[in-house]
């Protein structure tokens, strides 16, 4: 490790005085002009990670569906997961460390992490498609060189791509290919296969609205749709050729605004979409013949694609455990639908997709979205197994459900969400079963629900536990929370401590939109009395 050569490059890559940024969930994310010293150093940190791994590591350059200004990074770990824990701290002390304490850093890290510093290394790097990315990562393959590591730079591609890139080369091209060529392939072949039942049947010619937040979704959704089969035909939308990134539209705003985002024409009851900057997330949404907006967010799409894993699962009877992850956030009428309904198992985690992904690992099969639209289905290497020999060797309907199955795992990108890899798997499902957007959103009724924030002089003095459901501290808060939620019918409550800033979140449900929104404002109010609220108290009306 030339450390001589690392603090020379390092000066054209200058730290800026006082920033600190913390690695999350989401990487590193801020406004892009304060982010060339992260990228430089991100790129050192991966190639200490290919080291340690001996794998091939992936650097993403995305602010997801931040605003165009905004640019972020995170690194893929292996087998196209998100960054271990234990790297993600390396990665915000590396990010933070002043210009004179680099070398020192980079060496404790190496020599905590047990890196072999005499092994090669091999990092992709992939961007988005906002101004400041080029340039980011260019700071990445800086910082890479430097340290003598390899790469490839995919130029232009979307967040799952990239996990797609990484698992495929490190799994030898088992995975698939680790072209975007071989995506394109693996996904519409699986598609193609799932469908072709359906549009053999000559149901109607199905059209899918797409609207793509003006982002790099838009520019591989045009490569690769004329690979569907006719049965499908996408429209794109806010495809980046004129508008701003996320501006008014993409998954975010249609779900946070309950709105159609602008730059789409909508008829009565068409299916429409919407992927956000990064095309890792996506909703679903239909104006009804009164003109009326209705929303099919994550919970319905687990409840869409959980429900059709069910009945597959029984046709092969098999024993596979199937189970849906959620948080919090879910709402309750989902929760109830697959539970008593369906008869799905139903495990609740802490917010967070690392959280969600964990979990589902624990099943078979194990689905997890959360209500944003980011979510997969991940498969056990057993389940994947049992899957292909049921569908060589099975009777008649049993191969033909495994059949399925076994197209759904070629569909699903099982790294990480992917808005491109869910589409597919709800056109398929909506087809097979026949379907319309309407039946869908009629599966169950959602709850009314409200979120709002309190701020607090310190976030820090409400913990919880019971998957951020339940609060330990302060003493009496979780006592006034049941005694509020025992007003109202099919109601409950939640509070928890903002990530990042000193405010608590609050959410609430309950049967009609009045008793929602009165039990939001009078959680808020204990909150703001018992856990240190500052500034203006909570008020009624928001």
């Amino acid at each position: 490790m030339d450390l001589d050569a690392v603090t020379k490059q390092s000066v054209l890559h200058a730290k800026p005085d006082g920033l600190i940024l913390q690695y999350g969930t989401a990487g590193f994310r801020t406004k892009a002009e304060h982010l060339d010293h992260v990228m430089f150093r991100m790129g050192l940190l991966a190639v200490l990670r290919s080291k340690q791994t001996k794998s091939t590591i992936g650097v993403m350059v995305t602010a997801s569906h931040n605003p165009e200004e905004d640019n972020g990074v995170k690194l893929v770990d292996p087998l196209g997961e998100m960054l271990a824990a234990s790297w993600e701290e390396h990665a915000t002390c590396l990010a933070n460390a002043e210009e004179q304490h680099l070398p020192r850093v980079l060496v404790d890290i190496s020599e905590k992490a047990a890196v072999d510093l005499h092994q090669d290394a091999f990092v992709v790097i992939g961007r988005d498609t906002r101004p400041s990315s080029e340039r980011l990562s260019q700071s990445v393959i800086d910082g890479v060189t430097v340290l003598g590591g390899q790469f490839y730079d995919y130029g232009l591609l979307t967040t799952p791509q990239l996990h797609y890139m990484v698992f495929c080369r490190n799994s030898n091209g088992q995975y698939g290919k680790a072209t975007v060529e071989g995506y394109y392939q693996k996904l519409s072949l699986a598609f193609v296969e799932l469908t072709k039942q359906a549009f053999c049947r000559g149901d109607d010619h199905r059209t899918l609205k797409v609207d793509c937040a003006n982002g790099i979704g838009a520019l591989k959704l045009a490569e690769m749709k004329h690979y569907f089969c006719p049965g499908l035909s996408v429209q794109l939308f806010n495809d980046g050729t004129k508008g701003k990134l996320n501006h008014l539209c993409g998954a975010d705003f249609v779900k946070s605004h309950q709105k159609p985002p602008q730059g789409i024409e909508m008829r009565a009851n068409e299916r429409c979409c919407s992927f956000d900057g990064d095309a890792d997330r996506i909703v679903y949404y239909y104006h009804d013949a009164d003109g009326q907006f209705h929303l099919i967010d994550g919970d319905k799409i687990a409840t869409l694609i959980s429900s059709f894993l069910k009945e597959l699962l029984l046709e092969i009877g098999d024993g596979l455990s199937l189970g849906v992850v959620q948080t919090a956030y879910a709402n309750g009428s989902s929760t109830r639908y697959l539970e008593e309904v369906m008869k799905v198992p139903v495990y609740c985690t802490k917010t967070g997709v690392k959280h969600l992904h964990h979990k589902a690992q624990e099943f078979d099969i194990g689905v997890y979205f959360e209500a944003n639209g980011h979510g997969t289905v991940l498969f056990s290497k057993a389940a994947e197994t049992k899957i292909k020999q049921l569908a060589k060797e099975s009777e008649d309907e049993k191969r033909k459900a495994a059949k399925m199955l076994e197209n759904i795992i070629d569909l699903f990108n099982q790294t990480i969400g992917d808005a491109i890899s869910d589409m597919l798997v709800i056109e398929a499902i909506l087809a097979l079963k026949g379907l319309t957007v309407q039946q869908w959103d009629a599966l169950y009724t959602d709850l009314p629900n409200r979120q709002l924030k309190v701020k607090v002089a310190d976030r820090q003095v409400i913990s919880t536990t019971d998957a951020e459901r339940q609060v330990v501290k302060p003493p009496g808060l979780q006592e006034a929370i049941n005694d509020l939620v025992k007003k109202y019918r099919l109601s409950r409550a939640f509070v928890r401590p903002s990530g990042t800033e000193d405010i608590v979140r609050v959410y609430a449900e309950a049967d009609s939109q009045e008793n929602t929104d009165s039990l939001a404002y009078e959680v808020s109010l204990a909150v703001f009395q018992l856990a240190g609220g500052i500034g203006e108290r909570p008020q009624r009306g928001f």
